[in-house]
C-alpha cells in the first residue's frame, strides 16, 4: 500500500470520527437540555410544593388559633387546679385527721350527711307541745331540736310619713323625712343597691330584673332602673375618683384588661364594636379600679393611667405593661403571670407532647414548693423571699434550658408552629418571670385579675352589651365598687345601701375626703 493510499484511509477515519464527535456533541447537548428542563420542573415542582404546605400551615395554624379562641370563648374552661405534688410527712398527718374527721361523720348516722348551720339567717323559735294530751298533767321528759329553713321572696316596703306641722309660741316646725339619695327621688338606698347588685354582681341585665322586681310585686320599668342607675354612677363621682387615687397607693398592682360589645351608632342609627375595660388592683387595700377609654385598648390609656406611679405592676404580655416600665425610668417593675407563659402548652393540640408536659411539670412545681407555705400567721414576706430564693433557681434554669432547646430545635418545631409560639411566648416574658422570685410579697400570676374580670364575662354573656360609651363608663363605676366590695370581704349590697343613704353629702365631698368611705375603710352605720 503506498503512502498516499495510506494517507488517504486516516484523513477519511478522522473525517468519520470528527463527524461521531460532533454526533455524540449534539446528543450530549439535547441530553443536557432535557435534563436542565426536567430538573427546571422538578425544582418548580418542589417550589410550588412548599408554598402550598407553607399556606397549609399557615391556614392550620390560623385554624387552629381560631378553635382555640372559640373554645375559650364558648366553652367552660378547665379547671387549672394543680396536682399535688408525692406525699409528705405533713401531707400524711393531714390524710390521717381527714379519714377521722370522716370517721366522726360517719359515726353521728345521716349517711355521713355534713349538716351546715346558716347562723347569719333570721332566727324564730317556737315551742311546740303535743296537741291530744292534757298539758297541764303531764310531765315532760325531753325536747330535742328540729329545724327548718324558709324563704320569704323579695319584698318592697312603701314608707309613707305623715310630717307634721306644729306651732309652739312663735316657733313653727315640722317634722323631717328621711332624705332620698337622689334629688326628686322617692326611692330608698337599698332599692338603688338592690338594681345595681342583680345588674353588675350577679351579671342580669336590666330587663330581666325589670322582670324579677315585677314578679316579687312592683312593677318597675325598664327606663326608671336605667335612670336610677345613670344618676347614682353621677352621684358616685368623687367617690369613684377616690378610687382611682387609692388603687395607686399601693405598691403592688395587678393590671388587665377585658372586653365588651358596646353599641355605637352609625350613620343608619346601628352598629357594635369590641370595647376595652381596663382594671387596675391594689394588691395592699384590695381596691380595684375599673376605668374606659371609649373602647380603646391603645398603649396611650395604660401609660397616662400610670404615668406617676412608683412600684410593682403584674400582667400579662401585652406590651402596654412593658412600655409603662420602660417609660418609668426604674421607678415601675414589671411582674410577668406564670400562668399565662404556661397555658399554651396545656392545650388539646400539644398538651400530650413529652417537651409540653415537662414545661408544665416544671412550671407546677414553682407552685408546689410555693403552696408549702402561705404569708400570715407567722410566715412573713421575708420568711416567703429566703423560701423562694431556696426553691426557685433551679427550677427556673431547667426551664429556661428546656425552653431554649425547643425554640432552637426548628426542625421539630419549626417557627410556625404552636410549640415554638409558646416556648417563644414564654422566653420573652421570662425577665418578669425571673423578677418574682426576687420578691416575696407577690404571686406567680395574675390569677387575682382572671377572677375579677369574669365578672366582665357574666356580663358579656348575659347582658350581651352595653348601650353606649357612657353604659361602659357606668359600668365601671359600680364594677370598681362591687369587685373591692368581694376583695374586702364587705357584702355589696349592705355598702351600697349605707352609702346612698348617706348621698346627700357626697356632692359636697372632694376625693380625698371620700377615702374614707372607699371599701376597705368603710364601717356600717
Amino acid at each position: 500500500m503506498g503512502k498516499d493510499t495510506l494517507i488517504e484511509i486516516l484523513k477519511s477515519q478522522l473525517e468519520a470520527a470528527n463527524a461521531t464527535n460532533i454526533q455524540l456533541n449534539e446528543t450530549i447537548r439535547s441530553m443536557e437540555e432535557h435534563f436542565n428542563a426536567v430538573i427546571s420542573d422538578l425544582r418548580d415542582t418542589i417550589s410550588n410544593l412548599e408554598t402550598l404546605l407553607r399556606e397549609r400551615d399557615e391556614s392550620l395554624d390560623k385554624a387552629g388559633s381560631q378553635m382555640r379562641g372559640m373554645k375559650a370563648a364558648f366553652l367552660p374552661k378547665k379547671s387549672e387546679k394543680q396536682a399535688l405534688p408525692a406525699k409528705s410527712q405533713d401531707r400524711e398527718e393531714k390524710e390521717a385527721a381527714e379519714e377521722e374527721r370522716k370517721a366522726a361523720i360517719k359515726a353521728r348516722g345521716n349517711n355521713g350527711a355534713r349538716r351546715k348551720d346558716y347562723f347569719a339567717v333570721e332566727t324564730r323559735e317556737e315551742d311546740v307541745y303535743p296537741g291530744d294530751i292534757d298539758l297541764s298533767a303531764g310531765v315532760e321528759i325531753g325536747v330535742r331540736d328540729v329545724i327548718r329553713y324558709e324563704m320569704v321572696r323579695p319584698s318592697f316596703i312603701r314608707h309613707i310619713y305623715h310630717i307634721h306641722t306644729l306651732r309652739c309660741g312663735d316657733v313653727i316646725a315640722s317634722g323631717k323625712a328621711p332624705s332620698a339619695p337622689l334629688q326628686n327621688s322617692r326611692f330608698d338606698g337599698s332599692f338603688i343597691a338592690g338594681i345595681a347588685e342583680l345588674r353588675y354582681l350577679y351579671s342580669m341585665p336590666v330587663e330581666r330584673i325589670v322582670k324579677y322586681f315585677q314578679g316579687n310585686g312592683f312593677d318597675l320599668d325598664k327606663q326608671t332602673a336605667h335612670g336610677l342607675l345613670k344618676k347614682t354612677a353621677e352621684l358616685f363621682d368623687n367617690l369613684y375618683r377616690a378610687m382611682q387615687l387609692a388603687v395607686r397607693e399601693g405598691s403592688y398592682l395587678n393590671c388587665d384588661e377585658s372586653y365588651h360589645t358596646v353599641l355605637v351608632r352609625n350613620e343608619d342609627g346601628k352598629g357594635s364594636r369590641k370595647g376595652y375595660i381596663w382594671v387596675i388592683a391594689c394588691r395592699e387595700n384590695g381596691l380595684v379600679y375599673f376605668f374606659y377609654d371609649d373602647g380603646s385598648r391603645s398603649e396611650k390609656v395604660i401609660l397616662e393611667e400610670l404615668k406617676d406611679y412608683q412600684g410593682r405592676i403584674q400582667s400579662d404580655g401585652l406590651g402596654a405593661y412593658k412600655k409603662v416600665a420602660l417609660q418609668s425610668g426604674g421607678k415601675i417593675v414589671r411582674l410577668a403571670c406564670l400562668q399565662h407563659c404556661k397555658r399554651p402548652f396545656l392545650e388539646d393540640d400539644i398538651k400530650d407532647n413529652p417537651d409540653a408536659k415537662a414545661i408544665a411539670e416544671l412550671a407546677n412545681s414553682l407552685y408546689h414548693n410555693e403552696h408549702r407555705h402561705e404569708v400570715g400567721e407567722g410566715w412573713t414576706a421575708d420568711d416567703n423571699l429566703k423560701w423562694r430564693q431556696q426553691y426557685a433557681p433551679p427550677i427556673l434554669a431547667a426551664l429556661k434550658t428546656k425552653l431554649e432547646e425547643i425554640k432552637g430545635d426548628e426542625a421539630k418545631y419549626p417557627p410556625k408552629s404552636q410549640m415554638h409560639k409558646a416556648a417563644n411566648y414564654f422566653l420573652n416574658e421570662w425577665d418578669g418571670i425571673e423578677a418574682i422570685s426576687h420578691y416575696g410579697d407577690v404571686d406567680w400570676d395574675n390569677n387575682l385579675l382572671e377572677r375579677i374580670n369574669r365578672y366582665i364575662s357574666l356580663s358579656r354573656h348575659n347582658s350581651l352589651f352595653f348601650g353606649s360609651h357612657e353604659g361602659a363608663k357606668r359600668g365601671c363605676v359600680f364594677y370598681s365598687l362591687a369587685c373591692s366590695c368581694r376583695c374586702n370581704g364587705i357584702n355589696f349590697f349592705d355598702y351600697l345601701s349605707d352609702v346612698l343613704n348617706k348621698a346627700a353629702d357626697l356632692p359636697h365631698l372632694t376625693p380625698e375626703a371620700c377615702r374614707e368611705l372607699l371599701p376597705d375603710k368603710w364601717t356600717k352605720g
